[in-house]
């Protein structure tokens, strides 16, 4: 019984290294910014980050269409949820990274798409993710930096639904669409009368 218990004991050391423990421990992070292709890239690249999945959340319908959802009147945003290793990477970098590739100024809209489901919102999913998502708005409206109200909501998370797998990942799919669409939508370039320098970072 002991070699059997020793043997568990370094079998658990041996995954935990291996990082295949961790898992339970990783926690979701799910933003609103508009179109969800473009909200996929900012934070793929962040080490730390797990994954990245565009969807739907903040709605009433089950299970909504991509049709649905971009017709309005679903009440869901078009977000991404961002599964994250909080030992490699902090909420409040995922909130600066968020806050860097959005318009906060406006409501109901991000760039060219406009509409509800195309609001800009901080869905927090434990008390902990709240106040430091509102501690992060009040700074930035203490820094002046905004010409404008912040529109953004924080509002507590509700079921994500994935989107359509032709969605996911779309700029690394479709990269020649993306980037037309976002040059054509004008995203970068608002980003950056925002953001100067830190647009998109």
């Amino acid at each position: 019984m002991k070699a059997l218990t020793v043997v568990a004991i370094a079998f658990t050391f041996i995954l935990a290294a291996a990082g295949s423990l961790p898992a339970a421990q990783l926690q979701k992070a799910t933003f609103a910014g508009g179109c969800f292709w473009c909200m996929e890239h900012p934070f793929d690249e962040l080490p730390g980050v797990v994954s990245v999945t565009s969807g739907y959340t903040g709605g009433q319908v089950k299970n909504p269409t991509y049709e649905q959802v971009s017709a309005g009147g679903t009440g869901h945003a078009e977000s991404v949820q961002v599964v994250y290793d909080p030992a490699k990477i902090s909420y409040e970098k995922l909130l600066n990274r968020y806050w860097h590739n959005i318009d906060p100024t406006v409501k109901d809209r991000q760039f060219c798409d406009i509409g509800h489901q195309y609001r800009s919102a901080i869905f927090y999913h434990n008390e902990e993710q709240r106040r430091l998502a509102l501690q992060s708005k009040q700074a930035l409206e203490k820094s002046r930096q905004l010409k404008a109200p912040i529109q953004t909501e924080i509002v507590a998370a509700t079921e994500f639904y994935p989107a359509e797998e032709y969605h996911q990942h779309y700029y690394k799919k479709n990269p020649l669409r993306y980037s037309y669409y976002r040059l054509s939508c004008g995203r970068d370039h608002r980003l950056k009368e925002l953001w100067g320098g830190q647009a998109g970072k």
